[in-house]
């Protein structure tokens, strides 16, 4: 009779069903949490295809999560004849990409320097970025306003460029501002943090400057903490609403939550509210679902680390 190696022992039927028992337990509450999370998107997904009257008739019962009734995409055509959303769309994906791509180099950079470089003052300058999390920025929007537009630009008029004031109405004034994020360059700092500092004294030893060791060697070993601030850098560019509103009034330059002022004149169109507010929700969960696993290990790595 042959016998059973010790590196594959018989298995305890009793440590299964305990196994067993305890996923259940724990993915029982996990999925009552999910579902009530996902109630105002599934409602809203739903609602987008009803007409108004069925939607304020179903609010009070399960029907308002059901897609029965009035179902059409009557509400989806509404939105691209009432709103330029195309244009507006176009706007939001050039603001954010640029601000999440720029941001990603400039704070990361930023972080690098305070958490790889020996120099005078970087805990002190660390302490002061941190310190700039605690102001609103509703206090210093209408300073801001002022400024920008007294800054100068280039047009692009009558066939040539010219030189001009006023970044109000422009790409500009709606990416710069947002490029250096204090939270992104914390965030950054702090993982660099987690990296053996023994690695940066070899490569310099073979010759590397601080340029390539931030570019060839952290920079790669830094996925997670770029797929995070990428995510927490998008959601506030692409939901972007006070700082448009006040300086973006050409309708061509507006992004798309300010666009939705368009429906809430008169009288309220509840439907095309429900069919807008779910295109735009549709890139954020597809950036989140691209980005979920390195979102959620980089938290787990750096977030609770001082």
């Amino acid at each position: 009779m042959a016998k059973r190696s010790p590196k594959n022992p018989p298995k305890d039927p009793s440590l299964a069903a305990e196994k067993r028992r305890r996923a259940i337990l724990l993915y029982i509450p996990m999925l009552v949490l999910a579902a009530i999370f996902m109630f105002p998107l599934i409602f809203m997904f739903v609602s987008s295809l009803k007409p108004d009257a069925q939607i304020l008739a179903d609010v009070d019962s399960v029907r308002a999560f059901l897609p029965v009734g009035d179902i059409s995409l009557n509400n989806y055509a509404g939105v691209f004849a009432r709103v330029p959303f195309a244009r507006f769309l176009l706007n939001s994906v050039i603001v954010t990409v640029l601000i999440v791509g720029l941001g990603l180099v400039v704070n990361s950079m930023a972080g690098f320097a305070l958490s790889r470089m020996e120099w005078s003052g970087r805990k002190l300058m660390l302490t002061v970025i941190i310190a700039t999390l605690i102001v609103p920025f509703e206090t210093i929007a209408v300073p801001m306003v002022y400024w920008v537009s007294k800054l100068p630009t280039l047009v692009w008029e009558g066939g040539m460029l010219k030189y001009d004031f006023g970044w109000l109405n422009t790409y500009e004034v709606m990416i710069v501002p947002f490029i250096a994020n204090a939270f992104s360059i914390f965030l950054f700092t702090q993982y660099f943090s987690t990296i053996p500092v023994s690695i940066d004294e070899a490569a310099r030893i073979d010759g590397a400057g601080w340029f390539q060791i931030y570019s060839r060697i952290i920079a790669p070993l830094s996925g997670p903490a770029f797929a995070t601030v990428a995510i927490l850098t998008f959601l506030p560019a692409w939901n972007a609403y006070l700082w448009p509103l006040m300086v973006v009034q050409a309708e061509q330059m507006r992004p798309v939550m300010v666009g939705m002022q368009y429906f809430f004149q008169l009288n309220t169109a509840w439907g095309e509210v429900m069919a807008y507010t779910s295109l735009i929700t549709l890139p954020v969960l597809l950036v989140f679902l691209v980005f979920q696993r390195a979102f959620v290990s980089s938290i787990a790595a750096s977030g609770v680390k001082g």
